[in-house]
């Protein structure tokens, strides 16, 4: 059976990678944890915060593979420890944001147990090109030599 494609139509072209991150988001939507707030905080910037609350920072991880910002974490059970009543379990996660072309991941700050990510992005640089364009037939303007120019007649001698 084949699938329905949003941007199917002749007219969006290159639009494949578009089509595989709305694939990709539709797949990781269902797990809400950890919790986490978006907010912009300068005309440029943004900022991500995520409750990990019982996460170190060496517990967790923060990358960036291929325009994806991957949060995850990894908590060790204490063996040692032995619980009469165990309401906050030891737990991992992985929480993905798809990141536009251009935006960077300036800096991660975890602090009472909420893990900032700050985002920025630059002003896009205004790109115009011209593209020449070739004619690939036979130029219309007459090649013929100036009147009066005998040097390619032939002798009649």
């Amino acid at each position: 059976m084949s699938r329905l494609s949003l941007l199917n139509s002749p007219l969006l072209l290159g639009f494949d990678q578009i089509e595989r991150t709305l694939d990709r988001l539709g797949k990781s939507a269902g797990d809400g944890y950890p919790p986490y707030n978006i907010e912009q905080v300068g005309e440029t910037s943004l900022r991500i915060t995520l409750a990990v609350a019982g996460f170190t920072d060496e517990e967790m991880s923060v990358t960036v593979e291929d325009n994806q910002l991957i949060i995850r974490g990894r908590q060790v059970d204490d063996e040692d420890r032995v619980y009469i009543h165990r309401g906050i379990a030891a737990r991992q996660f992985q929480r993905a944001f798809v990141l536009a072309d251009g935006i960077e991941v300036s800096s991660a700050n975890l602090d009472n147990g909420l893990l900032s990510i700050d985002l920025s992005r630059p002003e896009p640089a205004v790109r115009t090109r011209t593209i020449a364009i070739k004619s690939s037939g036979v130029s219309q303007k007459s090649k013929a030599l100036p009147v009066g120019d005998n040097t390619n007649a032939p002798d009649n001698d």
